[in-house]
């Protein structure tokens, strides 16, 4: 299990558009992966899962992932993030 803390640069979080490319980002890889913000935790590869967090720019989300490629699968999750999904 590979976990890496990130806060959200763009400021309207993650919203329809950028949670569709993290999600399809997420589905590159094979590993299992997770979003967590405070107690809840979703599945990063389900958008309504990932728009139920309801997360706003400046917000902290961990990125955790288990499987063959966790590393590269939350280094690359984290990278679009910090990114701001190139808004």
């Amino acid at each position: 299990m590979y976990v890496n803390e990130v806060t959200v640069q763009n400021q309207v979080g993650l919203h329809a558009r950028p949670a569709t490319f993290f999600i399809q980002k997420a589905n590159e890889y094979k590993s299992t992966i997770w979003v967590e913000k405070e107690e809840r935790r979703v599945n990063a590869k389900s958008l309504l899962g990932v728009l139920s967090l309801g997360i706003v720019g400046g917000t902290s989300i961990r990125i955790i992932a288990d499987g063959v490629d966790e590393n590269a699968a939350v280094d690359g999750l984290v990278k679009l993030v910090q990114s701001g999904f190139a808004e």
